[in-house]
């Protein structure tokens, strides 16, 4: 895949007249893209004159994304903020639970819109040697902060029968749990499963693939990336903390991309009195958007506007 391939890959916000939408971008307002990825939706806030704190725990995209955005959306004229000089966006490595402290320390402890894009990222996906997708013959990895000490691989060859099924079934919704814990024992009792590609040929003992839209392995992929990132825990941490940081009327946009996710957020803003719910049903990609984006395909998006 050559370079600019991988760049586009990495530029295909979801969501985004949506996102834009509900978070209500003023000029000259501060906002914060929680999940930084490849900087698409951040680049659409800026072009709106929005000013811009984005975090990622993913240094190859803050590095990606610090490239792109430095061509792709030059500075608005007369937007000097506490940033720096002459500009309105800045980029930290840090993971979203320790939102507060990332905010306080660049001057956006009072902001008009926080925004969540969860998930892993299309990079992330293609990147084959990060071990995130069922064709990867590199080590089974799935870390988005590289500093994280445990992989998929460890989880995977190192839990025992009981705890694999519950990650599976609870982080993964995966229905045939039990039948593809059986494979993945029998499998590593001959040698450690260590690519991504060898963990999706063992599911598809269990769910030949035939003609499904989705690939058999998606959900147990899913439940080992959750745990290897704690990503379930960092969100229930995260989401107290936005209540803090908005302003009255500022506005909190999250896209999530499972259940687990969606039920979390879901609950959290209807159980906030300071937040007023904008979404009485998430809102999805339209089929235009599913069709040039699959990645946009499972995506609800939820927003609420601090009283």
């Amino acid at each position: 895949m050559s370079v600019r391939r991988k760049m586009n890959e990495f530029h295909k916000p979801v969501l985004l007249k949506e996102v834009l939408n509900y978070l209500n971008v003023k000029r000259g307002g501060k906002y914060i893209d929680a999940t930084l990825g490849g900087g698409g939706h951040t680049k659409a806030i800026l072009s709106l004159g929005g000013n811009v704190l984005a975090l990622d725990v993913d240094p190859e995209a803050i590095k990606s994304a610090r490239e792109y955005l430095s061509t792709a959306c030059p500075v608005p004229d007369g937007l000097v903020t506490k940033l720096g000089s002459n500009t309105s966006w800045c980029l930290a490595k840090g993971n979203f639970k320790d939102l507060k402290r990332i905010a306080k320390e660049h001057g956006f402890e009072k902001v008009d819109g926080i925004l969540f894009d969860l998930g892993v990222s299309s990079h992330q996906l293609e990147t084959l040697e990060r071990g995130f997708s069922f064709r990867s013959k590199a080590p089974l990895d799935m870390r988005m902060d590289p500093d994280l000490k445990v992989t998929a691989a460890d989880l995977l060859n190192g839990l025992g029968k009981k705890e694999l099924e519950k990650l599976c079934w609870k982080l993964g919704e995966e229905k045939s749990y039990r039948a593809i814990v059986r494979e993945i024992i029998k499998a590593r009792k001959e040698k450690p499963i260590k690519t991504g590609e060898e963990l999706a040929r063992i599911v598809e003992k269990v769910k030949p693939r035939g003609k499904r839209k989705i690939h058999p392995a998606t959900r147990v992929f899913q439940a080992l990336r959750i745990a290897v990132n704690d990503e379930l825990n960092n969100l229930k941490e995260v989401l107290p903390q936005t209540l803090d940081l908005l302003k009255k009327e500022g506005r909190l946009v999250v896209i999530s991309f499972h259940s687990l996710e969606d039920g979390l957020v879901k609950n959290f803003l209807k159980g906030e009195e300071d937040l007023l719910v904008l979404t009485k049903k998430p809102v999805v990609p339209k089929e235009e958007e599913v069709r040039k984006n699959k990645r946009s395909r499972s995506a609800k998006l939820r927003a609420a506007e601090r009283r």
